[in-house]
């Protein structure tokens, strides 16, 4: 062989070596820092990325699987494995990531609450996520940190426990935030008077109820549930064909003197929204001067914000004037008219409780949540939510390249997962690992 064919053959080899081994390093290494990086905010030690790095370079799932880097991710917020950062996905990634559900500003500058730290500590503990829309269920700051005890009147409780900071009030330590899914369970009845069955998860949380049972009529709790847990709006859902039997006396019929407005637009809303918003009528934010001194009262026959008789917030039943054969609300039933028409398309559960006409019907929010929470809608919603707050991009912006995966993490979080979220997150953070 002469010297320029041997050259060449060493040349080749040396190639073949680099791409197998030296070059495998660096790109699980730059995967591993980024799915950290995503997940948690804050940078990782050595030990953390050579860990991670290790486990995608013996992940049987890569280099082709969907699932690629799943161990890696799990490692990155596993306190246990990766005690010195994986607190941070708690304290700051999901913090941030159900900080603005809680407000109608939408906005990631809010104290910590208790629906925040409800759903910062169901997530943490594996729990089923969709009993964030009907479970007996709260997280708070344990009875030995020194800080106020959970109050029905004003969140110091939860200001105080986020000031400990990430070490002494760590959200991702179960000794610290306590709830309904550790030892012992903590219930919402239990520590805020509820009755367990007047309980809606966060719904019903003192953070919830304050920005959407506050004044108004109850309709922005509904409206904000949609956005926050469906991923979508009244516009959208708009169905002028539904039964307007539900639209109550405070909707006039012919705004500004014209009725096609209402029957053109108006009633596509209205039909479904106060169709199902009827589940709240015995909710109400009682305060004097200050919303944020107030408290979630729910039917007070004494309380002059009630009927005396039905039960029913007073709000449920004003402006009656501007169209008096409308619907009047004496109990807390609801009626799901979306089951029918177009929006058949969010995918509701089996109905447990359908009229003749297949329309699903309850009492009271805890029924509604339920409706709410088994539909196709919220599944996805999640997913989204989750895939926005890793990847920095909506699973649909790229079509081809997301959009598969995204449907099929969402099949396994209903049926595989049983709608832990924790699995949703390290299912995104290793798609979106990079190459």
């Amino acid at each position: 062989m002469g010297k320029k064919n041997t050259i060449s053959l060493v040349l080749v080899m040396t190639t073949a070596l680099l791409s197998q081994s030296v070059w495998a390093g660096p790109t699980e290494r730059n995967q591993a820092k980024r799915i950290h990086d995503r997940l948690t905010g804050v940078p990782a030690t050595n030990a953390t990325i050579n860990a991670m790095e290790a486990l995608l370079m013996s992940d049987p799932n890569c280099p082709a699987g969907t699932q690629c880097g799943k161990t890696a991710a799990q490692y990155a917020i596993n306190t246990v494995q990766n005690p010195n950062t994986a607190r941070y996905f708690y304290n700051v990634t999901l913090k941030n990531f159900a900080a603005p559900w809680t407000n109608e500003e939408q906005t990631v500058f809010t104290s910590l609450n208790d629906y925040t730290a409800t759903v910062v500590g169901l997530i943490r503990d594996g729990g089923d996520f969709r009993q964030i829309l009907h479970g007996d269920i709260i997280y708070r700051g344990a009875t030995n940190l020194g800080i106020n005890a959970y109050s029905n009147s004003n969140n110091t409780h939860y200001e105080q426990l986020e000031a400990l900071g990430p070490v002494t009030g760590d959200l991702a330590n179960p000794n610290i935030l306590q709830g309904t899914e550790t030892t012992p369970s903590v219930t919402q009845s239990s520590v805020t008077g509820l009755a367990s069955t007047a309980t809606a998860g966060v719904m019903t949380s003192r953070a919830g109820a304050m920005a959407f049972f506050s004044d108004g009529t109850n309709r922005a709790m509904f409206r904000f549930t949609l956005m926050n847990h469906l991923c979508t709006d009244l516009e959208p859902l708009k169905d002028v064909s539904r039964t307007p039997d539900h639209v109550r006396r405070d909707v006039s019929r012919s705004p500004g003197g014209d009725s096609r407005i209402f029957l053109n637009s108006c009633v596509g809303c209205h039909a479904g929204m106060d169709g199902m918003a009827g589940a709240f009528a015995h909710y109400e934010w009682d305060y004097t001067n200050d919303k944020s001194n107030g408290r979630l009262a729910y039917r007070e026959l004494a309380n002059p914000k009630f009927d005396p008789v039905t039960g029913v917030s007073l709000k449920h039943n004003i402006n009656e004037n501007n169209f008096e054969y409308g619907h009047i609300t004496n109990d807390d039933s609801w009626v799901n008219y979306w089951r029918n028409g177009q929006n058949w398309l969010l995918g509701w559960g089996t109905a447990v409780n359908p009229d003749a006409k297949g329309n699903e019907t309850g009492n009271g929010a805890k029924s509604l949540g339920q409706e709410l929470a088994n539909s196709d809608a919220f599944a996805q919603c999640q997913v989204d939510k989750a895939f926005e707050a890793v990847c920095f991009r909506s699973p649909t912006e790229f079509f081809d390249q997301d959009r598969a995966v995204r449907d099929g993490i969402v099949a396994n979080f209903k049926t595989t997962y049983n709608y832990n979220m924790r699995e949703v997150f390290t299912d995104v953070a290793a798609h979106c690992k990079g190459n």
